[in-house]
């Protein structure tokens, strides 16, 4: 193999993997932990711009697959008693219940930093 370069596909093995060699089913080199997106910090603010001055309880930074993102976002606007939304990797419920956030975020284990007053 000149270059260095190695075999991406085996008929008998199927794929391979471009850095070790390996079946891609068996390869250990990309098992590594995920890379995070942020500091691993949820935070929570209260947002007014664009709502006519109608408020929200943002939430972001929560580092979690879409459909986990919605099943918190339900969690928290059942624990609130008020309609939401999950919009750009974020959270909105409606009203400020910044307080009932933190603390059902904190009590799911988050890492949780109010922002704000």
């Amino acid at each position: 193999m000149a270059g260095g370069s190695r075999p991406v596909y085996s008929t008998e093995h199927g794929r391979l993997c471009p850095e070790c060699g390996a079946p891609v089913a068996a390869c250990t080199c990309r098992t590594a932990a995920p890379v995070r997106k942020g500091d691993g910090t949820v935070r929570v603010a209260l947002d007014t711009k664009g709502r006519k001055g109608k408020g929200v309880t943002l939430v972001t930074g929560a580092d979690l697959e879409p459909a986990a993102l919605v099943q918190l976002a339900t969690r928290l606007k059942q624990r609130c008693g008020a309609g939401g939304t999950v919009k750009d990797g974020a959270i909105e419920i409606q009203g400020d219940h910044r307080d009932v956030v933190v603390d059902e975020l904190g009590r799911q284990g988050f890492k949780v930093r109010r922002i704000g007053g």
